[in-house]
Parts: C-alpha cells; sequence; structure tokens
C-alpha cells in the first residue's frame, strides 16, 4: 500500500522534467512545420518557429531567423531556407579522413567573416528585439492573436514612419532657416542690413564670433535680396549669395558661417577679420543710404 502510494507522486516528479531540448535537424523540421501553412500576416507562427529553431539551433541560422523576426514575416524566404537546410542535413557529406574535415572546417569558421556567427546577439540586438516582442505582446493582448491584430500593427509602423518624417522636415526647415534665434528681430517687421551689421559688431565686441558671423551673413543677404530675405525667403545662405556678382569673393564669408552653424566649430579671430572685411564691401552702401 505505501508504495502504491508513491507512485502518483513519482508520476508528477517525472512530469515536471523539463523536455529535452531538440536536435538540429528535428528543430529545423519543427520550424518548418510551424510555418508551413501560416497566414502572411501572422506573427504568431513566426514566433513559436523562432522559439523552436533557437532551441535546437542556437543562432547559426541568422538568415532564417531574420526572415522569421521581420514585419510581416518573410515565410515564403524562411521556408525555402529551411527546406535547402533540412535537405543538407538529410544528406551528409563523407569523408574518407573525417579529422582532416574537421581541421579544414575549423579552420574556415575561424574566418573574420564568421565572428557574428561566435558572437551572442549584441544588447543593442536584443534591446530591438525586446521592443519588438513587447509591441506584439500588447497588440496581441489588446487585439487577440487572429488577423484582427495586424491593422493595428501596420498603422503603428504607418504612424513611427510620419514621426521620423515630421523629424526630417523640422530638421531641414531649421538647417534652411539660417537659425535667426539668436538675432534679436524686433516684433515690428523686418530689419535692414545696417541693423544687422550693428548687431554684429556688439556681438564680435563680447567674443561671440559666431553669432557675429551669422549676423554678417544676414547683412549681406538683406543688401542681396531685400530686408526680408533673412526672416521670410526659403532660400539658403549660400542660394542668396550666389545673387552677388562675385560670388566666389564672398566664400570666406560663407564657408566660416556654414562651418560654424551646420559643423558646430568655432570661429577664430583670424578668421572672423577676413569675414569682416568680405561684409564691408555690401556694408559702405547701407551705411550711406542710412
Amino acid at each position: 500500500m505505501p508504495a502504491l502510494m508513491l507512485l502518483p507522486a513519482t508520476a508528477t516528479v517525472a512530469s515536471a522534467d523539463p523536455l529535452p531540448p531538440p536536435s538540429y535537424i528535428e528543430a529545423a523540421q519543427r520550424a518548418h512545420d510551424i510555418i508551413q501553412d501560416a497566414a502572411p500576416l501572422d506573427p504568431l507562427p513566426a514566433e513559436q518557429a523562432t522559439q523552436v529553431l533557437i532551441s535546437g539551433t542556437g543562432y547559426s541560422q541568422p538568415e532564417i531567423l531574420n526572415d522569421l523576426r521581420a514585419r510581416p514575416p518573410l515565410y515564403a524566404d524562411a521556408s525555402q531556407r529551411l527546406t535547402s537546410l533540412l535537405e543538407a542535413l538529410g544528406q551528409p557529406i563523407t569523408t574518407t579522413d573525417p579529422a582532416l574535415a574537421r581541421q579544414h572546417l575549423h579552420d574556415v569558421m575561424s574566418m573574420s567573416r564568421y565572428d557574428a556567427l561566435h558572437r551572442p546577439p549584441s544588447l543593442l540586438d536584443r534591446f530591438g528585439q525586446w521592443v519588438q516582442d513587447r509591441i506584439t505582446a500588447l497588440l496581441r493582448l489588446l487585439f487577440g492573436n487572429g488577423r484582427g491584430a495586424q491593422p493595428p500593427a501596420l498603422w503603428l509602423y504607418a504612424i513611427g514612419i510620419a514621426v521620423l518624417l515630421a523629424v526630417v522636415v523640422v530638421v531641414v526647415r531649421a538647417a534652411r532657416g539660417r537659425f535667426t534665434g539668436s538675432i534679436s528681430v524686433p516684433s515690428d517687421g523686418p530689419r535692414p542690413a545696417a541693423d544687422y551689421f550693428a548687431e554684429a559688431d556688439r556681438l564680435a565686441a563680447r567674443g561671440d564670433r559666431v553669432n557675429a558671423i551669422r549676423a554678417l551673413c544676414a547683412a549681406v543677404a538683406a543688401t542681396l535680396a531685400g530686408e526680408r530675405s533673412w526672416e521670410g525667403s526659403p532660400l539658403t545662405v549660400r542660394e542668396i549669395f550666389q545673387r552677388a556678382p562675385d560670388f566666389a569673393g564672398l566664400r570666406p564669408l560663407l564657408l566660416p558661417f556654414e562651418a560654424a552653424i551646420y559643423g558646430g566649430r568655432e570661429v577664430d579671430e583670424a578668421t572672423y577679420a577676413r569675414a569682416a572685411r568680405i561684409a564691408a564691401t555690401y556694408r559702405q552702401p547701407v551705411e550711406v543710404a542710412a
């Protein structure tokens, strides 16, 4: 009787033991079977196949894993790769000298081109995969595992692309806007070139040569294209300067401006002095007219 009482407990312990991981060929076959009839937009079979494949083959098949992790999954490519893998595993190449073959294989796999196969996924790769998994889990929780989860996922990707495009537009417009924020623009209308020249003198006296050379460019632009060219023109500084009779002569002014504003470089005293001399040729007519 005591022996019979121990039987259920023994069976329970035995059933709780984890199953051994599948062999290499078993993992490939199971992954192939899982995605064989998968719907093109359903990510669940891809996730299951990924887990099975990693449990038996590790990360030795990155191309197949990338196909399964794509959204939507590339089931056709993954199935074709798995079929080729199974065919290769089913027809192993024999050799008369296994030791020499292993040595040759080791030499080939030791090449730098295969370093990625020996390294685990980087922290960035793991973080990216974790984010994708969390988004997928959230969508599945909200919308279920059926096809109803796909439109929200597509909308999510569309929203992400729209946000990226908006960021690009803002950056481009900021680059074309000539960064006028640091120059105090009065609210009652555009400023004449003489005001920008005076602003440049004040900034240069304080040692702020970056904003001073910006003010010089604003003054020259106002001289070439009118007082509203700096605040309202869609043209870049280079495009405005190209209207000058001697565009090449403006390069000592234009190039330091672009390097400072777009490249974040400082403007040394000698560079600013050369730029100020170039701008001075446009300064005299404005001040005389004023």
